[in-house]
């Protein structure tokens, strides 16, 4: 009788669900926009006193897939609205689960120095947009976006990557 070998291998596979990359671009987003404002010395009161409603809603939209895009409004004492920053949001349907998080946030370092700076009492607006139906999140509600019309774009490309999602960021001026 003849002796049989037998091996084992071991395999392990790490799924990222579309969760986990919510979370992610959530974070990122958020992270992002409270940089933006310090960075051009507009009160972070109100970000940090809804900082986490507002992530879990986005967390959620991201979540869901109706996400279109995060809007941050700069609203000048004057009347203006400037600077603006859009963060798109683009889904890869089915995911990849072997594609890592990528975070760029690093990169809007090297930007920084192109920011208009904003007078003293600029405030901000959030908006959200959404490619479809979506869920009613709490402190959400209808809102209208100021007019993009005659401002120059600048695109600092992807800001965040994840298995089922990324966010890019696009500068209004």
């Amino acid at each position: 009788m003849g002796t049989i070998l037998m091996s084992s291998t071991h395999t392990s596979t790490t799924t990222h669900t579309r969760t986990h990359t919510a979370t992610f671009l959530s974070e990122l987003v958020m992270g992002t926009i409270g940089d933006i404002l310090a960075e051009l010395g507009i009160d972070l009161t109100r970000l940090y006193r809804d900082w986490t409603q507002d992530q879990t809603a986005i967390k959620a939209w991201i979540d869901e897939g109706s996400l279109e895009m995060v809007v941050l409004e700069c609203h000048r004492p004057d009347g203006s609205v400037t600077p603006i920053f859009e963060f798109p949001v683009s889904y890869e349907p089915g995911g990849r689960a072997d594609k890592a998080f990528v975070e760029s946030r690093a990169s809007l370092a090297r930007y920084r120095a192109k920011l208009d700076s904003v007078p003293s009492g600029t405030t901000y607006t959030l908006f959200c947009s959404y490619n479809g139906p979506h869920s009613e999140q709490v402190g959400w509600s209808p809102g209208r976006r100021s007019s993009t019309a005659g401002l120059d774009a600048l695109s600092f490309g992807s800001l965040g990557q994840g298995p089922h999602a990324g966010v890019s960021l696009r500068y209004l001026r």
